[in-house]
């Protein structure tokens, strides 16, 4: 059972943003998926814009908005008061509203009842809502590549999108698997791995990714590294529960130092690939690198293409930018 699945189309909240790194949800998912998005609705003084239509709540609702979302991540991951009024309109207007803050929208009571007034759910999406099951290891039909990486914020996210929408473009039978809250509000469903219990982290991906075609590819979100101090417990059980035929490793291009992890350097380039795929193969005997996505937006064009080569001849493997170069040459080489 995954976490539930999100009515389309969405009416987008940006409420004050000043900027990106405060919406990057809502550009995330007018990104991935605009046929999704119906329109935004933006509080005086955001500076934030996905550039879609401006809609008040009961003109979204009068056009068909089923979900209101919440697009953006407050400090601390808390609900301002005075947008309470704002939710309770649009579940009044009748849609649900779909949030990735670690507040849960369930624990408070004026929404709670206001829900259960009009029927609307409220979907925390940082709170998995499956039955926990331990893995078994089993060998599943189908096939699965991970995003895995030397690093967090390092792409991983935005690389699986990218392999998976150039799959579609090929007409090749694929399935995006989130398992963030921002991958599982791009793609309305999907299961919040770093909230799971850590027993059933294994488990939970199974239940995700399971049995298909044997042709059929779930594209899988990665998260964190196995390196990282703090979160390599959620990378490895996730390495281990999507039994992956290919793994893509992430990269920041120049990055050197963990993630606010002082200390702790990022590993070379031969132990992050050999780890990963040793660890791997407890679940997949035959997992293999599929290549490398690195992060070059710090870089100049030249610098960055030619540091995308050097890559390519070091380890042997297609190596991309997905935002410079795309991820054909990735998808050339899946063994579709």
């Amino acid at each position: 059972m995954k976490q539930t699945e999100l009515k389309t189309p969405y009416l987008i909240f940006l409420g004050d943003a000043e900027d990106f790194l405060m919406a990057k949800v809502a550009k995330g998912i007018a990104h991935w998926r605009p046929q999704k998005c119906l329109g935004q609705m933006r509080l005086s003084g955001a500076k934030a814009d996905l550039g879609i239509t401006e809609m008040s709540i009961a003109e979204a609702a009068a056009k068909g908005a089923k979900t209101f979302i919440l697009g953006l991540a407050p400090i601390g991951g808390t609900l301002p008061h005075a947008w309470l009024s704002i939710l309770i309109e649009a579940m009044e207007s009748g849609m649900d509203i779909a949030s990735g803050l670690h507040i849960q929208l369930n624990q408070n009571s004026d929404l709670v009842a206001v829900a259960k007034r009009t029927g609307q759910q409220m979907i925390d999406v940082r709170h998995p809502q499956l039955t926990l099951e331990c893995a078994t290891g089993a060998k599943r039909s189908g096939k699965r590549l991970l995003t895995v990486g030397s690093d967090c914020c390092v792409g991983k996210m935005f690389t699986t999108l990218a392999i998976h929408q150039e799959l579609q473009r090929r007409s090749i039978n694929a399935t995006f698997r989130a398992t963030g809250q921002t991958g599982i509000l791009i793609e309305g469903d999907g299961v919040p791995i770093d909230a799971i219990v850590s027993d059933f982290i294994a488990g939970a991906v199974e239940q995700l990714s399971p049995d298909n075609h044997p042709q059929h590819w779930d594209i899988i979100e990665g998260q964190g590294s196995l390196f990282h101090p703090a979160y390599a417990g959620v990378s490895l059980g996730l390495l281990h529960g999507a039994q992956a035929d290919v793994i893509i490793l992430c990269h920041e291009a120049g990055r050197t130092q963990m993630d606010l992890m002082d200390g702790f350097p990022v590993p070379d380039f031969a132990t992050l690939i050999e780890t990963n795929l040793q660890l791997g193969r407890l679940t997949n005997p035959n997992i293999r690198l599929g290549g490398i996505a690195l992060n070059t937006s710090a870089m100049e064009e030249g610098e960055a293409l030619a540091e995308i080569a050097r890559y390519q001849a070091l380890y042997g493997v297609p190596v991309v930018d997905p935002v410079r170069t795309g991820v054909t040459l990735i998808v050339d080489a899946m063994e579709l």
